[in-house]
């Protein structure tokens, strides 16, 4: 692995301040970002990656390529979380199974948009259509979950729950926004996309190093009562990751070429959503623990993705 690229990307602002984030927990500092600060750019960080994303999509020429980038994340969405559950049953029960393999099936959208802005310090291109990608990979996995837990579980859930779940996994906010805001870039001209490129691209990589901050405080806050809770979630959460990364950044040259497509298909691969499953299973399984699947992914999975995970990814891609 190229140790100058590991270092570039150990000391990115973004990810240092996400640091400050864990330091200032650890110090029981009073720094904390607002709720509805924080809500506002979350928001404001998938609106801006996918309105972009719209505007790479709308200057490609929908292709086999394309077709088979966004089947593929679909089967990705479905595979893992079916291969993850029958692990994850050996410790856990039925329904923290259910609950963090849909997680691990579904994506992280700020560890996708932490990996966008690491391709462009790297100068390494990339298809818009990879943000689609993204949005489709959300609720597959959420379905598979919980259809899981329903065919194992003695307790069956009412169907009318079930359809809930189904219709909240397709209409879920990030999910929404990052896809209403791919076709509003794909719909705008160029005349009126360079009209809001100052709040779209000016400002991102700030608003994404305030995110991390507050990303590192609650990461801070959840990891010491996580690692508690045994070795078995936290290897789970490291090791899984890494496998689905590797081997996803290796098989992808069978579905393209392009360095930066493969290197993002890795990285929706090893993680894991904590927001969108998270609000799924609140509604789904309130029987599952959040104080378990939440923080493996949030704690563990998303800070080992963007440290050392990313130019492993990389690496993979570039040299296999």
């Amino acid at each position: 692995m190229d140790l100058h690229l590991l270092f570039d990307n150990l000391t990115n602002p973004a990810l240092l301040f996400f640091f400050l984030g864990i330091l200032a927990v650890q110090l029981k500092s009073d720094l904390e970002i607002p709720q509805n600060s924080s809500k506002f750019i979350s928001l404001y960080l998938l609106f801006a990656i996918g309105f972009k994303g719209g505007l790479e999509l709308s200057h490609s020429t929908l292709n086999m390529e394309i077709i088979w980038s966004l089947l593929f994340g679909i089967l990705l969405a479905v595979v893992v979380p079916l291969y993850a559950y029958f692990l994850l049953r050996r410790k856990f029960s039925v329904a923290n199974s259910g609950a963090i393999a849909a997680a691990y099936g579904s994506v992280s959208a700020v560890t996708f948009v932490t990996a966008i802005s690491f391709l462009e310090i790297e100068q390494i291109h990339f298809g818009g259509h990879m943000v689609a990608v993204m949005a489709l990979m959300e609720a597959p996995s959420i379905i598979v979950g919980v259809l899981l837990m329903a065919l194992f579980s003695k307790q069956k859930p009412k169907n009318g729950d079930l359809k809930k779940t189904v219709h909240h996994s397709f209409t879920n906010g990030s999910v929404l926004l990052i896809l209403g805001s791919l076709a509003i870039g794909f719909l705008a001209n160029e005349q009126q996309a360079e009209g809001i490129k100052p709040f779209t691209t000016d400002i991102f990589k700030g608003f994404l190093a305030v995110f991390l901050l507050d990303m590192g405080i609650t990461s801070g806050r959840k990891l010491n009562d996580f690692v508690k809770k045994g070795w078995f979630a936290v290897l789970f959460s490291v090791i899984v990751p890494i496998i689905n990364g590797i081997f996803v950044a290796w098989f992808t040259q069978y579905i393209t070429a392009d360095v930066g497509n493969r290197f993002l298909f890795a990285i929706l691969a090893a993680s894991a959503s904590y927001i969108a499953v998270p609000a799924a299973m609140r509604l789904a399984a309130p029987q599952a623990n959040p104080s378990l699947y939440l923080p493996m992914a949030l704690a563990v999975t998303f800070p080992f993705n963007i440290t050392l995970g990313m130019p492993l990814y990389l690496y993979i891609v570039q040299n296999f």
